[in-house]
């Protein structure tokens, strides 16, 4: 069973993805913040990530990059809301190997989580 770390300050967003995620056959561990989510990435090590941009206390953008430090293969999608284009290039020339906009349609999620873990 393939492992997803689902990241998002926003725990009805975390809630949809596991939800969405586990229904579709994966193990789901959560994290609320950049900082959390390092922590979980050593000690769950995921198949892929699901990393939202916009967080308090650690950004995806930095927390993709530590990410990356930690685990140069790590499959990182980002998630995103509408307007954040600039970060979402950012992101991809970072390391991330895909993104999912807000609010995220289920298939969308599952296509990128699918080419993360393919």
């Amino acid at each position: 069973m393939k492992k997803i770390l689902v990241v998002d300050d926003a725990a009805f967003m975390r809630m949809r993805c596991t939800q969405l995620l586990s229904d579709n056959g994966y193990q789901v561990t959560e994290a609320s913040n950049g900082a959390e989510a390092i922590d979980k990435y050593k000690e769950y090590q995921p198949d892929a990530v699901l990393l939202d941009i916009t967080m308090p206390k650690m950004d995806g953008i930095v927390t993709l990059q530590e990410l990356i430090r930690l685990d140069p293969a790590a499959r990182v999608a980002m998630v995103t809301a509408m307007g954040q284009k600039n970060m979402v290039i950012t992101a991809l020339k970072l390391g991330a190997r895909d993104f999912v906009v807000k609010p995220f349609d289920a298939d969308r999620v599952m296509d990128a989580v699918k080419k993360l873990t393919s």
